[in-house]
Protein backbone atom coordinates (compact mmCIF):
# COMPACT_ATOMS: atom_id res chain seq x y z
CA UNK A 1 0.00 0.00 0.00
CA UNK A 2 2.86 2.42 0.78
CA UNK A 3 4.59 3.38 -2.44
CA UNK A 4 8.26 3.88 -3.20
CA UNK A 5 7.51 7.62 -3.46
CA UNK A 6 6.14 7.55 0.11
CA UNK A 7 9.43 6.08 1.35
CA UNK A 8 11.34 8.71 -0.67
CA UNK A 9 9.43 11.40 1.23
CA UNK A 10 10.40 9.81 4.56
CA UNK A 11 14.08 10.06 3.59
CA UNK A 12 13.72 13.86 3.53
CA UNK A 13 12.78 16.03 6.48
CA UNK A 14 9.38 17.60 6.59
CA UNK A 15 6.50 18.26 8.93
CA UNK A 16 3.94 15.52 9.62
CA UNK A 17 0.48 16.61 10.79
CA UNK A 18 -1.76 14.10 12.52
CA UNK A 19 -5.47 14.84 12.87
CA UNK A 20 -7.70 13.04 15.38
CA UNK A 21 -11.21 13.73 16.56
CA UNK A 22 -13.09 12.39 19.52
CA UNK A 23 -16.39 13.87 20.62
CA UNK A 24 -15.25 17.46 20.11
CA UNK A 25 -13.34 19.42 17.53
CA UNK A 26 -10.60 17.87 15.42
CA UNK A 27 -7.14 18.11 16.99
CA UNK A 28 -3.84 18.45 15.13
CA UNK A 29 -0.42 17.45 16.42
CA UNK A 30 2.85 17.62 14.49
CA UNK A 31 6.01 15.56 14.27
CA UNK A 32 8.80 15.04 11.71
CA UNK A 33 9.22 12.69 8.74
CA UNK A 34 12.42 11.33 10.28
CA UNK A 35 10.48 10.13 13.34
CA UNK A 36 8.25 7.77 11.34
CA UNK A 37 9.27 4.12 11.38
CA UNK A 38 7.47 1.75 9.00
CA UNK A 39 7.21 -1.89 10.03
CA UNK A 40 7.42 -4.83 7.63
CA UNK A 41 3.60 -5.05 7.61
CA UNK A 42 3.38 -1.30 6.84
CA UNK A 43 2.22 -0.06 10.21
CA UNK A 44 3.71 3.32 11.08
CA UNK A 45 5.30 3.83 14.50
CA UNK A 46 5.79 7.35 15.86
CA UNK A 47 7.53 8.29 19.11
CA UNK A 48 5.20 10.20 21.42
CA UNK A 49 6.21 12.38 24.31
CA UNK A 50 3.04 14.40 24.95
CA UNK A 51 0.18 13.78 22.47
CA UNK A 52 -2.28 13.39 25.38
CA UNK A 53 -5.24 14.92 23.53
CA UNK A 54 -4.41 12.73 20.53
CA UNK A 55 -4.47 9.69 22.80
CA UNK A 56 -7.78 10.74 24.39
CA UNK A 57 -9.33 11.24 20.95
CA UNK A 58 -8.13 7.83 19.73
CA UNK A 59 -9.61 6.21 22.84
CA UNK A 60 -13.00 7.61 21.75
CA UNK A 61 -12.56 7.21 17.98
CA UNK A 62 -9.53 5.31 16.68
CA UNK A 63 -9.58 6.87 13.19
CA UNK A 64 -6.98 9.42 12.15
CA UNK A 65 -5.62 11.27 9.15
CA UNK A 66 -2.03 12.26 8.59
CA UNK A 67 -0.43 14.61 6.08
CA UNK A 68 3.27 14.55 5.23
CA UNK A 69 5.48 15.68 2.42
CA UNK A 70 8.78 17.00 1.22
CA UNK A 71 9.70 19.70 -1.25
CA UNK A 72 12.82 17.67 -2.09
CA UNK A 73 10.95 14.76 -3.74
CA UNK A 74 9.53 15.23 -7.22
CA UNK A 75 5.79 14.76 -7.48
CA UNK A 76 3.46 14.26 -10.41
CA UNK A 77 4.60 15.86 -13.71
CA UNK A 78 8.00 16.67 -12.14
CA UNK A 79 6.34 19.06 -9.68
CA UNK A 80 8.93 20.20 -7.12
CA UNK A 81 7.64 18.52 -3.99
CA UNK A 82 5.06 15.90 -3.15
CA UNK A 83 2.94 14.86 -0.22
CA UNK A 84 0.62 12.17 1.03
CA UNK A 85 -2.62 11.93 2.96
CA UNK A 86 -2.64 8.77 5.05
CA UNK A 87 -5.78 7.43 6.67
CA UNK A 88 -5.93 4.70 9.24
CA UNK A 89 -6.50 3.76 12.83
CA UNK A 90 -4.26 4.53 15.74
CA UNK A 91 -3.45 3.39 19.24
CA UNK A 92 -0.71 4.03 21.75
CA UNK A 93 1.61 1.29 22.95
CA UNK A 94 3.62 1.42 26.17
CA UNK A 95 5.47 -1.89 26.19
CA UNK A 96 6.68 -4.75 24.04
CA UNK A 97 9.43 -5.28 21.48
CA UNK A 98 8.38 -2.44 19.16
CA UNK A 99 8.16 -0.03 22.09
CA UNK A 100 11.67 -1.06 23.18
CA UNK A 101 13.06 -0.68 19.63
CA UNK A 102 11.55 2.80 19.39
CA UNK A 103 12.82 3.78 22.86
CA UNK A 104 16.37 2.90 21.76
CA UNK A 105 16.02 5.19 18.73
CA UNK A 106 14.08 8.01 20.42
CA UNK A 107 15.00 8.18 24.10
CA UNK A 108 12.52 11.00 24.78
CA UNK A 109 9.37 8.97 24.09
CA UNK A 110 6.87 7.97 26.75
CA UNK A 111 4.65 5.96 24.40
CA UNK A 112 4.52 4.97 20.74
CA UNK A 113 1.70 5.93 18.39
CA UNK A 114 0.99 2.93 16.17
CA UNK A 115 -0.90 3.63 12.94
CA UNK A 116 -2.51 0.88 10.90
CA UNK A 117 -2.74 2.36 7.41
CA UNK A 118 -5.96 1.93 5.43
CA UNK A 119 -5.04 4.30 2.59
CA UNK A 120 -2.11 6.44 1.48
CA UNK A 121 -2.81 8.80 -1.39
CA UNK A 122 -0.18 10.91 -3.13
CA UNK A 123 -1.49 14.47 -3.44
CA UNK A 124 0.99 16.35 -5.65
Amino acid sequence: MLSEKFFDVLKNEGVVSIVTWGLGEPHIVNTWNSYLVVTSDERILIPAYAMRRTENNLNQNNKLKMALGSKDVLGYNNYQGTGFIVEGTGKFIESGPEYEMMKERFSFLTRVLEITVTSAKQML
